[in-house]
């Protein structure tokens, strides 16, 4: 196969996966959620089955700016081993109306069964944590996040809809034909569109770190409201940033056997994902540290009474669950050169790490307004889960269906990236060419022959 034969595969191949799994998982899952969310709120259950919609809003809130914020990093750095890949991550920003939706619906029908009385505050701190103030910042945020966020997205994919459009019909080619507008796929106009897509990425970046901060101080801190930490903000949107990479794990290895791709993701870009996550997953555990030791020889009350609650007594599995599945686990597990190349492995201990991220959400925000009852788990909690997780799936899915899934011109700057490595010998010891070029790439190295 040569390279014009790989080119039309990625630009069939883009448009081509259908999600089926996801789509119907995640209509059933969302379908029996919302049947469960809708039974307990209805009747004496209504603080649990909120108070979870609220940690599952928290969580999804930022796996979908997070990975809005791993495409815009990487548009930064100018990045070239995630282009084959990064459009799984974008694909996680087609949630971000159902989390506006879901917002909306906390301050208006659930605020009451999550957030406590404010009394006994100084007025500056009530005026800020006032129900008005606090729905108001944070839904406008929220939409300028979400705006540049959608924009940038949408620049990044027009150029692969103009090379796609051939590929869809009906009514996906007129939705595609819209959105090309001008694009004619001239020099200059690619030049003009790279620029703003650049032009985009670090006003993201920027919005995301101020936008996610408000949602950890409003979203958490604010539940418990005589407690603060000023590195609460920094701590949820690294957080968030490091579950987009686990998330995207899960996405790519999935998703390049839905796009029948699988020879064309490399154990190199496997690796380079993996020390992503194994690098951010340190991270997390020294925010993590630093917070809990400037609480620890503070010896304030209202400091030590949050970390107390979660660190002792009745949560204190769920404090020990949070740390093996947050650090200790991805920590030991992707230490290795081999665990990041095994797609098996990966999804393993990136999964872990998932999964724990949600626990570390429901931590953080569950002592707060059950005091120190401990953990309980049942059908209202389960059903704003199960319908959060099912949504994601759903809008996940109709991204897929509707727009290209794989960029050829990413593609190819990722496989000249590679090639270029090749050209310089840069590989680490154990490893040879092979392991870091995708088929297409050893075809151009060597010639098709």
């Amino acid at each position: 196969m040569g390279v014009t034969a790989v080119r039309e595969r990625l630009i069939a191949r883009s448009t081509g996966a259908r999600y089926g799994l996801f789509l119907g998982l995640g209509g059933v899952l969302a379908v029996a959620g919302l049947i469960l969310f809708l039974s307990a709120i209805s009747g004496d259950r209504a603080d649990r089955a909120w108070q979870l919609f609220h940690v599952n809003w928290v969580y999804f809130t930022g796996l979908c700016a997070g990975s809005i914020a791993f495409a815009a990093v990487h548009k930064i750095t100018k990045a070239r081993w995630s282009g084959l890949v990064i459009r799984f991550a974008e694909a996680a920003s087609s949630f971000m109306v159902v989390l506006l939706i879901a917002f909306v619906l906390i301050f208006t029908v659930g605020y009451h069964h999550i957030y406590p009385e404010m009394e006994g505050l100084s007025h500056g701190k009530a005026l800020w944590l006032s129900h008005d103030f606090m729905f108001w910042r944070l839904l406008v945020g929220q939409l300028v996040m979400y705006w540049v966020g959608y924009q940038l997205i949408k620049a990044d994919i027009i150029p692969d809809m103009f090379e796609a459009r051939g590929t869809v019909n009906g009514s996906r080619r007129n939705l595609f034909d819209r959105w090309i507008g001008g694009f004619d796929g001239s020099p200059a106009v690619r030049d003009a569109h790279d620029a703003r897509i650049f032009r985009l990425a670090p006003i993201f970046v920027v919005i995301y770190a101020i936008v996610m901060t408000l949602v950890a101080f409003d979203g958490i801190m604010a539940l418990q409201p005589h407690w603060f930490s000023n590195l609460l903000g920094g701590f949820y949107f690294m957080g968030s940033f490091l579950g987009a990479h686990t998330l995207l794990a899960q996405t790519m290895l999935y998703g390049r056997n839905e796009l029948d791709i699988a020879d064309l993701v490399s154990p190199k870009q496997r690796h380079d994902l993996g020390k992503l996550s194994f690098g951010f997953t340190v991270f997390w555990a020294y925010l993590m540290f630093a917070q809990f030791l400037v609480i620890w020889y503070g010896n304030l009350p209202e400091e030590t009474g949050f970390v107390f609650a979660r660190l002792w007594g009745a949560w204190l599995p769920v404090g020990r669950a949070v740390f093996l599945g947050m650090f200790v686990i991805p920590f030991v597990g992707l230490l290795g050169v081999l665990p990041k190349k095994s797609p098996a492995l990966l999804s393993l201990f990136t999964g872990i790490s998932l999964v724990a991220l949600w626990l570390e959400r429901y931590l953080l925000i569950v002592p707060s307004v059950t005091g120190e009852d401990g953990p309980v788990f049942g059908l209202p909690e389960l059903g704003p889960t199960l319908l959060f997780v099912g949504l994601f799936l759903v809008c996940y899915a109709l991204f897929a269906r509707t727009f290209p899934m794989v960029s050829p011109r990413l593609a190819e700057i990722t496989i000249d990236g590679e090639r270029g490595h090749a050209h310089t010998g840069e590989f680490l010891h154990e490893e040879g060419p092979e392991d870091y070029i995708p088929a297409a790439a050893m075809e151009r190295r060597h010639g098709n022959r």
